[in-house]
């Protein structure tokens, strides 16, 4: 028996996912960014345009929380 396939990674991988019940495809960059169109030659142009026409914007976590101080029972 083989051994199942790895998912491919690296900053050369594109992916296309169907959206099951709908003509949508949704194209999914290495960079993170998406985009869905029903036509997948426009989809394909826009994932191999890289980096023109679609850009990550960063992420930023949100700043922790103090924990909530209680008061001690008097």
């Amino acid at each position: 028996m083989t051994a199942p396939a790895r998912m491919l990674t690296g900053d050369r991988v594109y992916r296309i996912h169907w959206m099951p019940g709908t003509d949508t495809l949704r194209g999914i960059c290495h960079c993170g960014a998406e985009s869905s169109a029903e036509e997948p030659v426009e989809l394909w142009e826009w994932l191999l345009a890289h980096p023109r026409g679609h850009h990550v914007s960063a992420v930023v976590p949100p700043a922790p929380q103090p924990p909530a101080r209680t008061s001690a029972p008097a």
